[in-house]
């Protein structure tokens, strides 16, 4: 069985000055956001994942949302550079505890910029979402990254969205799922299935064909059991504010380096 460890990080204090770009500010319940956090970590505990709280940044708005510090692949922790300056001080706190678990860790440099939620693995393809907060010197070190391990990284336009997995994501079977006025071009995928609400083109693979997946998308949970597959919805709408969604707020560690 694969190990089931996830990254967390508590949300900031400072929470509702997040960044925002393709939406309008809204305010955010600081309060609220905290307990749906915890509802979700509940939901990753549930679900038999083990939780590893990444020590909070409370000067970083934006740090709970810990996908975007790191790209995992098998025992190789490449650790990102975020594409908003305001964000790269999140990154070191991620690098020192993936390297006290003894994953290899390697860092993307400068002139490269990489977000974790701009990267969607499936068995050995790595879609990289290129136009927004990657760049493509980013997108190059990553293959260098990862090519020892055979990955195959393919660059995605992404122009209408924070992050490629802000409109695009993976069913265990390999099938992405997207929000199709929000994807700018669903031909690169061999299997694509466009889903009615935006937030049901997020899912987090939990295992055994269950998946994690925000509860204000009713429509597109029916179509995901109609699929049979298990659904675990919860409610993080203080995230979605700040363009967050289920993916953002951990990542998942299912190997153990040697």
């Amino acid at each position: 069985m694969l190990d089931r460890r996830a990254l967390v990080r508590r949300p900031s204090s400072r929470l509702a000055e997040g960044l925002v770009t393709h939406v309008d500010r809204q305010p955010v319940d600081v309060d609220l956001a905290i307990r749906q956090w915890s509802a979700y970590v509940g939901a990753l505990h549930a679900a038999g994942w083990e939780t590893l709280e990444v020590p909070p940044v409370d000067d970083c708005p934006d740090g709970v949302f810990v996908e975007d510090t790191v790209v995992m692949y098998g025992d190789r922790a490449v650790i990102t550079r975020p594409g908003a300056d305001e964000r790269k001080p999140e990154t070191a706190a991620v690098a020192h505890l993936l390297g006290a678990l003894g994953y290899d860790v390697v860092s993307i440099e400068a002139p490269g910029t990489l977000d974790g939620g701009d990267v969607l693995k499936h068995e050995g393809t790595v879609w990289v979402g290129l136009g927004g907060r990657t760049n493509q010197a980013g997108v190059d070190q990553l293959a260098a990254y990862l090519s020892p391990y055979g990955a195959a990284v393919v660059p995605v336009p992404t122009t209408k969205v924070l992050h490629l997995k802000s409109a695009v994501t993976a069913l265990p079977d390999g099938t992405v799922v997207g929000y199709e006025p929000l994807v700018d071009d669903s031909s690169v995928w061999p299997s694509f299935l466009g889903v009615p609400e935006e937030s049901g083109a997020h899912v987090v693979l939990l295992g055994e064909g269950m998946v994690l997946m925000s509860s204000d998308a009713p429509k597109t949970q029916q179509l995901f059991e109609e699929r049979g597959l298990e659904v675990v919805a919860v409610d993080i709408g203080e995230f979605i504010k700040l363009e967050g969604c289920v993916t953002c707020l951990s990542v998942r560690l299912r190997h153990t380096p040697d």
